[in-house]
């Protein structure tokens, strides 16, 4: 299977899949959505969501309404982005979930909108600063509207993340039709959101926060610097697609965004010149250097096929290069992995660097393969097809002889310790 010709063909036309797996595939979404929860690029929302209940007191009925928004905005961003998804797969683009961080000017953006939310919630500006009265006062009059966008936030920052169960649901959902795909992305909307829905229609969670008072100010600005470490994190992403030099240009950019921001706090005259350079500052900088945040990083020479594996040392995968080293009898373990996926970073850093696993690759010989996903490569994303996945993490051992093992996304020591001995 792994030297299989991966050129693409014009898609057919999926077939309904079993009640059986669909309802698996249904299942799989709700509980993987509800994990989502769990994962540490959703904190960030999730605290704000507390902010919230907060602030709507002991109003019941404002609880209710911001509870469904919270949900419908969740599912309908899910949805769209699932939509997008299967129309893009359709036209014949080879992607997979978290497809739109493959993207440097993606991430970018995404690094600019959650700065612009840390300075807000430090207290920098209030954003009816900046908008005629009526708008200003739009979040007031319509706290619904806001709990929605926060909802569409909360799915933007998760879309990198895939949760246990979500990677063999959406690897059946990009082989069904449309409206049971569909219906896949919405249980998983679903399930990210039953736990802020369910608090909203339980009254005894809000009896569990403080009354409002001070401490909400102290709080709110206290969420400033998990969005600011967010943006760390979207920082490195790009510095491993578009190198230091597009990581640097997209740092200056930030600054320079950010100090426009305060100008447009002052008053007067002082306003008018202080903003005045700044743009033009800013709309030189982005001519000078702004190309550097999407010029792809040269891509490191792949190795020959028939070249020997180090032990324990981490090679880059191509499907040629795993075909030959199984068909000279080595076991291959495979990391489908990317710099934008935080639970692959996770793992990388725990159990694929514990000892007791890295000897057990070298004891039984195991070639060890990456196959990085940060950037769009249609070779990986057809392996991940293969494999019923659509997203990473992915963790395959191959062995001669043998089908794939499938591993699970939280990966544990004892979990691939155990499937080595195997071998």
């Amino acid at each position: 299977a792994l030297a299989a010709n991966q050129a693409q063909s014009a898609p057919s036309a999926p077939t309904s899949a079993p009640l059986g797996t669909l309802l698996a595939a249904l299942a799989g979404g709700l509980l993987g959505g509800l994990l989502l929860n769990l994962m540490p690029c959703v904190f960030p929302v999730l605290a704000i969501k507390v902010l919230g209940f907060a602030q709507h007191g002991s109003n019941r009925r404002a609880q209710r309404l911001a509870g469904a928004a919270y949900t419908a905005g969740v599912v309908l961003s899910f949805l769209a982005l699932g939509g997008l998804l299967l129309g893009l797969r359709a036209a014949g683009e080879q992607l997979g979930w978290g497809f739109q961080l493959q993207s440097p000017a993606v991430v970018a953006l995404l690094a600019g909108l959650f700065t612009l939310i840390g300075l807000n919630l430090a207290g920098l500006f209030e954003f009816g600063q900046f908008v005629p009265g009526r708008l200003a006062t739009l979040q007031a009059r319509h706290p619904v509207g806001d709990a929605f966008l926060s909802g569409v936030l909360a799915v933007a920052i998760a879309s990198p993340c895939t949760a246990p169960f979500m990677g063999a649901s959406l690897g059946f959902a990009v082989d069904m039709p449309a409206a049971q795909a569909l219906a896949v992305f919405a249980a998983l909307g679903l399930g990210m959101a039953l736990p802020y829905l369910a608090a909203s229609l339980v009254p005894a969670v809000v009896g569990w926060l403080p009354r409002p008072g001070p401490w909400m100010d102290t709080f709110r600005r206290a969420m400033a610097f998990p969005m600011f470490a967010t943006v760390v994190w979207l920082v490195w992403v790009l510095g491993q697609q578009s190198g230091i030099d597009g990581a640097g240009a997209l740092l200056a950019l930030l600054v320079a965004g950010s100090a426009l921001v305060w100008s447009l706090t002052l008053r007067g005259r002082t306003r008018v010149v202080i903003a005045s350079v700044l743009i033009a500052g800013g709309a030189w900088l982005i001519s000078a250097i702004g190309q550097n945040v999407t010029k792809p990083v040269e891509s490191a020479t792949p190795i020959a096929s028939d070249a020997p594996a180090a032990t324990n040392a981490w090679q880059p995968w191509s499907a040629d290069r795993a075909a030959a080293l199984m068909a000279a009898g080595q076991p291959v373990f495979v990391d489908f992995t990317a710099a934008w996926c935080v639970t692959c970073q996770y793992n990388k850093r725990t159990t694929l660097v514990d000892s007791n696993v890295l000897a057990d690759f070298a004891d039984r010989k195991v070639a060890l393969l990456r196959a990085d996903w940060t950037r769009r490569d249609p070779a990986i994303t057809a392996a991940l097809t293969q494999l019923g996945r659509s997203g990473v993490p992915v963790y395959v051992l191959y062995a001669p002889g043998k089908a794939p093992v499938v591993l699970t996304e939280i990966l544990s020591v004892a979990e691939v310790r155990q499937a080595l001995a195997t071998l």
